[in-house]
């Protein structure tokens, strides 16, 4: 019996290249520990709200960008 393998994916996350198994926007948010966070994210430059990020798929190429409030002054 064979086990079946992830699918690699090689997207870029905040300008770096990285290989990602996650399908979703949401599963790959979730794998980098930001699942509980509040985080804007962006796919190929359009903001995608957290409702829809489980229906996001991603794709060889994809560029991500995942944005974390800051405090300070």
């Amino acid at each position: 019996m064979q086990l079946a393998s992830a699918k690699r994916t090689s997207i870029q996350i905040n300008g770096e290249r990285m290989e990602t198994t996650a399908a979703t926007l949401a599963e790959l948010v979730a794998h980098l520990g930001h699942a509980d966070n509040a985080v804007a994210t962006a796919l190929n430059g359009e903001f995608i709200p957290r409702a829809a990020r489980a229906a996001t798929t991603l794709a060889q190429d994809d560029q991500v960008e995942i944005v974390a409030p800051r405090q300070g002054g």
